[in-house]
This record gives structure tokens, C-alpha cells and sequence, in this order.
């Protein structure tokens, strides 16, 4: 039987970074496969959208283990769960989380230093024993598992660069696989973080990260890439500007620009 776990782990490169493709139902997840993608990930906002709500706490965790396990079903791929904050404040609550996740059959699940809903950091002792906490239980697993532990200050702007490459040392240190910042302030510091720490880096590819290449980011020795819910706001940007000109002044005219059904079923057949 193959160890799913171990197969995502060895994508993690430093400086051939895994693409992996954050997706949010089953169509998605086989259009990536065919279309060349060797790992996925779900994105707890591009759920949301799909449940009708904003981002940002308003998933349960059973309905983000249910949603993971679509995805999981959908390819043979592996895939990583988008498991915001662990779903709750104590350690024994994110090591819950890593028992239950690898139970559906994900690869591996990041958690987040940021409580929710209101998007505080949580102190810097507890944020390290949260991961310490999903590590254990990650090893403690009997397969592999790749645990990512994600410093969101920069991004909720709650500490800068400096206190988020202390905090993926102590992650690192505590157990972690695979780091991540969401959106330093620029390539620059995004080359700190990967120098300063030993574990693979994961690079979120939007805002002003979308106009480097793959191989800026290999280049400075990010090991993966993510893209977050932007392929999934990129489809609502297409609805919206339908809807707005259908609506607006009964234009179907951008209609036109759907992609043909067939290539669609080719995809996912």
C-alpha cells in the first residue's frame, strides 16, 4: 500500500518547488490531476464560497474533514488539508486534528498561529506548543504525514518578518515538515525566511508574488507553492463580469468565452 504521506514529502525540494494546486470540489481536483499536477490542497476560502460564506472561521471542522475527503476521493493525488487554525485554540485540539485528518486519507494539513475568528496571534509559547502538540501526533501516526506550520502575522499584519522567522525556527524545532509565511513583504524576504530555516518553505503565489516565475521562487530555494483560493476567485471573477454585463445592460456576450464542454469532459474522464 502505498504511504500517500511519504509521496508528498518527497515533492518537497528546495529550490524545485512543488506546485501544488489548491482546488475545492471534485471537477477541480481531476482537471489539475489531467492537466499535469502532482499534489493538491483544498483552501478554506475557496470552501467557503462554495457554502455560500466569507473566509475566515466559518467552516466547521467536520465539514472541512468532509470537504477534504472529496477531494481525497476525487484523484490519487496527494493532498494537503487547509485546516486554518486547527480548528481550535489548545494543543490537544490541533493533535485531534492531525489524527482525523490523516484518518480520511490527506497527506498532510497546515495550521495556522492566528486564532479565529478575530485573527489575533496567538501568544508565542502556545503557538509553539500547538504545533509541537500536531507534530507528536503526527508522528505518532504510524505513516507519514507533513505537517506545515504557518506563521500568518505578516499576512493579518499582526508582527513583521523578523518575529515570523522566529517563529518558524521554534515551529521547525518543535516538529514541523514544511514552513510557511503568507505573503512577506517582498522576494527579499521571502530569500530570508528560506535561508534562515532548514525545513522546506512553502510560498503562497498571490498579490505582487504573481508576477514571478516558478523559477524565481527556486531560485531564492522555495520547496512549494501554493495559490490559496486565486484559481477559484479567478472563476468568480468570470461569473461576476458575466453576471455584472448580463444584469447591467442584458450583454451575454462574455458567454462566449466558456471553454468547451468537451475539453471539459476530457479532462475528467
Amino acid at each position: 500500500m502505498t504511504d500517500i504521506g511519504a509521496t508528498f514529502r518527497a515533492l518537497h525540494i528546495k529550490g524545485d518547488p512543488l506546485l501544488m494546486v489548491n482546488v475545492w470540489d471534485g471537477g477541480s481536483a481531476k482537471m489539475m490531476a489531467a492537466m499535469g499536477a502532482k499534489a493538491l490542497a483544498t483552501s478554506s476560502a475557496a470552501h467557503a464560497f462554495t457554502r455560500g460564506r466569507p473566509d475566515g472561521g466559518t467552516l466547521t471542522r467536520d465539514e472541512a474533514l468532509a470537504h477534504a475527503q472529496d477531494i481525497v476521493s476525487a484523484t490519487p493525488l496527494p493532498v494537503q488539508g487547509d485546516f486554518e487554525n486547527g480548528f481550535g485554540d489548545g494543543p490537544e485540539t490541533c493533535a485531534e486534528t492531525v489524527r482525523m485528518a490523516a484518518e480520511i486519507g490527506l497527506a498532510g494539513i497546515c495550521i495556522e498561529d492566528t486564532a479565529l475568528p478575530d485573527q489575533t496571534a496567538y501568544d508565542f509559547d502556545l503557538a509553539v506548543e500547538r504545533i509541537a502538540a500536531a507534530a507528536a501526533a503526527a508522528r505518532g501516526l504510524g505513516h507519514d504525514f507533513v505537517l506545515t506550520a504557518r506563521a500568518d502575522g505578516i499576512l493579518t499584519g499582526a508582527y513583521d518578518t523578523d518575529e515570523a522567522i522566529r517563529r518558524l525556527l521554534a515551529f521547525e524545532a518543535a516538529g514541523a515538515d514544511c514552513l510557511f509565511a503568507p505573503l512577506p513583504p517582498d522576494m527579499a524576504a521571502l530569500a530570508r525566511i528560506c535561508a534562515a530555516t532548514t525545513a522546506p518553505v512553502n510560498a503562497l503565489v498571490a498579490g505582487p508574488f504573481n508576477r514571478h516565475s516558478q523559477a524565481d521562487f527556486a531560485k531564492i530555494g522555495v520547496a512549494r507553492l501554493s495559490l490559496g483560493s486565486a484559481l477559484s476567485r479567478i472563476t468568480h471573477r468570470a461569473i461576476y463580469d458575466a453576471a455584472t454585463a448580463m444584469f447591467g445592460s442584458g450583454d451575454f456576450s462574455p458567454l462566449q468565452k466558456g471553454i468547451s464542454s468537451d475539453i471539459i469532459d476530457d479532462l475528467l474522464t
